[in-house]
């Protein structure tokens, strides 16, 4: 079974062990985060490596905002997410991981999967979107996957967000309530409150089957989703080579003259 981020077994819930951690303790800890995923950021270009880091977990268990979370201060052009939605007649009829190959990551670039190709094991198998045979097809060739891309290199981190049912109806509802929110409802996710438990049988499963040596998974309790962003980017560091390398040092002396005005012609105005 895999590993939870602070030791061994299974992740264990911590939604009655205390208080929530507040917003500026929250970024408090996060901005000394922020300069270390920069700081991974500049060993990937430097030394050419692909870091591929894939985020699943059950409907509202957080994985966008640890997405946002690890990305946010990073060069858009070296980190991109990969949030692919429902797959066009085309992809339907190709091997199931072609549609996936073109998002991954060239030398020195960062993949964050939100979703990705475990969708097979989890919920096109709960919702009755892919056969029996297909998810066991599925479940034998992921590892052989994943062993492939490790073995050409790709810094491969897979990580499963826990959230017990309490949170999840939580946040359903505030989702529901909040109008800048209600894009993230739709009727599959509605679905998951009632198959709840499949959805917890099928992920075990998954788990059985791909955590491997190669690409092991971690367990990360989201019930608090801010102590779960943390502890989610502090594992992710530390599983990481030494990522310390000289920095460019780049001269910025004197302008030689005084700021300069922006002029534009008598058509156009700038907006105020």
């Amino acid at each position: 079974m895999a590993g939870k981020v602070a030791g061994k077994g299974k992740a264990k819930s911590s939604a009655n062990s205390g208080a929530k951690l507040g917003k500026s303790d929250y970024l408090e800890q996060l901005i000394p985060l922020h300069l270390e995923l920069n700081a991974m950021a500049h060993w990937l270009q430097h030394k050419g490596k692909r870091l591929v880091v894939l985020v699943e977990g059950r409907d509202t268990a957080g994985k966008g905002g640890v997405i946002s979370a690890i990305s946010e201060t990073l060069n858009p052009r070296q980190c991109h997410t990969v949030a692919l939605g429902k797959p066009s007649d085309r992809e339907r009829g190709e091997w199931y991981f072609q549609r996936y190959v073109p998002h991954l990551p060239a030398a020195g670039e960062i993949a964050l999967f939100d979703r990705s190709w475990y969708n097979r094991a989890g919920v096109e198998t709960v919702m009755g979107f892919c056969t029996p045979e297909q998810t066991a097809s599925f479940l034998k060739q992921a590892p052989v996957f994943e062993k492939m891309l490790v073995d050409d290199g790709v810094l491969l981190f897979k990580y499963w967000l826990t959230v017990d049912q309490e949170q999840q109806e939580l946040r359903f509802a505030e989702r529901l309530a909040d109008p800048l929110k209600r894009w993230k409802l739709s009727p599959i996710d509605l679905e998951a409150r009632r198959l709840y438990k499949q959805y917890g049988d099928a992920r075990d499963v998954m788990l059985d089957a791909t955590h491997t040596r190669h690409a092991p998974w971690a367990l990360v309790d989201f019930n608090d989703q801010r102590r779960g962003r943390l502890a989610l980017i502090r594992h992710l560091l530390a599983h990481l080579p030494d990522v310390t390398v000289p920095q460019p040092k780049l001269k910025f002396g004197p302008l030689g003259h005084a700021p300069q005005v922006e002029h534009f012609g008598s058509k156009h105005r700038p907006i105020k």
